[in-house]
């Protein structure tokens, strides 16, 4: 029984499968265990294509985006490889269209993603996404981790 709760306090919930190949595999799971209104998909699936990914995004927010930080941290076999800030929205001059959303509003958006200045070796990368309302970093109101899983040499 100790277990079975053990378990259920811990699991960060049901991995969302992104795409899977002959040379890559990504997944996604909430850092929390609190339902959110989220989609995000990702094409090709191959990170030999070294032009462009394309990212897909719907998502309805539980606050108001009038300021959003995001931080990423990637890990590579288990070494950390990467921390990266951004102040996306700042509630003025914003260029994202997600900036001013409201709480509720349904996001729909697609992007670019460009790989070609990455060279990813064969490996596993755990990827951090955090999204903040705050510059402090006390107000989180996202938080992804994305697993990939390079199951070539490096591209």
């Amino acid at each position: 029984m100790f277990g079975l709760f053990f378990f259920i306090l811990f699991t960060p919930g049901v991995s969302e499968l992104l795409c899977t190949s002959s040379e890559l595999e990504m997944s996604y799971t909430f850092c929390d265990s609190t339902a959110h209104d989220f989609m995000f998909n990702l094409t090709p699936c191959s990170i030999m294509n070294k032009s462009v990914w394309k990212a897909g995004l719907m998502w309805i927010p539980r606050s108001d985006i009038t300021f959003l930080k995001i931080v990423f941290n990637v890990w590579y076999d288990n070494a950390k490889a990467l921390h990266w800030k951004e102040v996306l929205c700042s509630g003025a001059d914003d260029e994202y269209t997600v900036c001013g959303m409201l709480k509720g509003e349904t996001i729909v958006t697609t992007f670019d993603i460009k790989g070609a200045r990455t060279k990813f070796p064969k490996g596993n990368y755990n990827i951090i996404s955090q999204g903040f309302s705050d510059d402090s970093e006390n107000n989180m109101i996202m938080c992804l981790n994305f697993t990939m899983i390079v199951k070539q040499g490096a591209f």
